[in-house]
Formats: structure tokens, sequence, C-alpha cells
């Protein structure tokens, strides 16, 4: 019989207090505001889809906990420690799979260790681990042209978790994905996730996507984005889609997120429209 999934309680592995982000703007001395006092904790072991408009700063709050960005105000710490820049308990995987081409799948994975001065043998076990639990184990030795958009982003994935993170950000990772291919690629994060327990930050449009993997929904408002809504998804651990959409909480909470989304799009293209 499947359980519950609890979440530990306590301080928030990342917290993000009032931070507010914005770029300049061509033509204009006034930056272009994207995020405006974003406040947001994400506990130990949680999974946590980020939804909101286009626009709406979802990439660049990933980008500044990744630590590739800084604030223009507010703090993002990381167990209680302030996020400067990149660090190795914080990894990251992009809408693309971005692969080197000259090297294999199985080099490509190994990647990050190798940089980091480790030798080939203190990793390739671990690689070889990941590279089963992504069903890349027969593919190893292949370059990347050869394999498809899908096993491209499974490699991606196995090069992320190889260093053990303790936090994994993810940045609509399955965007460009078939129908059928993003769904095994969600019950391959889950199924890893489950196993790992990394706390994971995830950025989607997909409203399905995310109730099918959080454990908590943040709606963000147009931009500049602010947390509008914080929703638990009850949905029980280990999760099946048929089940999930045959559940009648699964259509009223989706419904529910569509709006928001809808009132807050509303607001974007009035914006543009001023």
């Amino acid at each position: 019989m499947s359980q519950p999934h609890h979440i530990p309680t306590g301080q928030g592995r990342i917290q993000i207090q009032g931070v507010s982000k914005g770029f300049a703007q061509p033509g204009s001395s006034a930056p272009q505001q994207v995020l405006s006092d974003v406040s947001l904790s994400l506990r130990h072991g949680e999974l946590v889809c980020l939804l909101g408009a286009s626009g709406c700063g979802k990439s660049t709050l990933l980008n500044l906990v990744a630590g590739f960005e800084q604030p223009d105000s507010g703090r993002l710490l990381c167990d209680g420690h302030p996020i400067t820049g990149p660090g190795p308990e914080r990894g990251m995987v992009f809408q693309q799979p971005t692969l080197f081409p000259w090297l294999s799948v199985r080099q490509n994975v190994g990647f990050g260790p190798r940089m980091a001065g480790q030798r080939a043998a203190d990793y390739a076990a671990r690689a070889d681990e990941f590279l089963r639990l992504v069903g890349l184990a027969d593919f190893a030795d292949h370059q990347p042209w050869q394999l498809s958009g899908g096993m491209r982003q499974r490699a991606a994935l196995a090069r992320a978790w190889l260093p053990e993170p303790e936090i994994l950000l993810m940045d609509e990772p399955f965007g460009a994905l078939d129908a059928q291919t993003r769904l095994a690629m969600q019950e391959l994060l889950t199924h890893i996730w489950q196993h790992k327990r990394t706390t994971i930050l995830f950025v989607t449009h997909d409203v399905d996507e995310a109730l099918f993997l959080a454990d908590r929904v943040v709606l963000l408002s147009s931009r500049p984005g602010r947390v509008r809504e914080e929703l638990p998804v009850p949905f029980e651990r280990p999760r099946s889609f048929a089940d999930l959409v045959a559940d009648p909480r699964f259509g009223a909470l989706k419904r529910d997120i569509l709006h928001v989304l809808r009132e807050e799009a509303a607001k974007s293209l009035q914006g543009v429209a001023a």
C-alpha cells in the first residue's frame, strides 16, 4: 500500500528572503523589475515546482539560487549560509541537455568529478550506477549525437546527479520532449528522487507535470514575480499518472491552478498592451 510522503520539518535547506531582481533594458536608465520581494523556503528532501506565466521570473529565481546571479535586495541562504556563487552542493539541469559532443555518454556523465580533480577509478562505479538508473547502461560508449532527445536528457540528469548534490535545480528539463517521453522522464525523476531524497526546485509551465512531481506547487504572479500562492499536493507516493487523473482532487486542484495562471497571464498581456 502506498504511504504519504513525509517531509522533515525545521529550518529550510533553501531560504529565499525578500528577494528582488531587475535587469537593464535597452533605451532606459530604469531596470526592468523581474522579481519583487520573493520569499520562499524549501525543506530537506522536498520537491517543489514553480509555476507562473512566461516572463514572471521563474528561471531568474532558479539562477539566483544557483548563484549565477545576485539579487538587488534580499537574501538567499543554503543551510543558513549566504549564497554568493555556484557551489558543489547545488546541481543544475537546463532546458537543453548541453552534452559535450566530443565526449562519450560515460565521459559526459563523469565530467563534473573529472573537472574536480578526481581520478576516474574513484567515480567510475558511481557513473555506471547512474547510467543504469537512467536506462543508459547499454549506451555508455555512444556519442551524444547517437542518442534521442530523451536519452540525451537522461544523460544530463545522470551527470547532474553523479556528484550527489544536496540540491538539484531544474529549469523545464522536459519541456522539449514529446508527451510520451516526457511522462517517462517524470517517472524516472521521481524514482531516483525517492531513492536519493535530494531537495529539488523544478521550474515548469505544465500543471499536470507539477501535480505529478511536486510535494508543493508555488505559483508566481505576473512580472514582477511574487509568490502568489503555495499549494501542498495531497497525493500519496508512489504516484501513477493514470490513478492521479482519475482522482477528483486532481481535477479540482488543476482547475484552481489554471484559474490563477489565467488571471496572471491576463495581467501580463495588459501590461504589454499598456
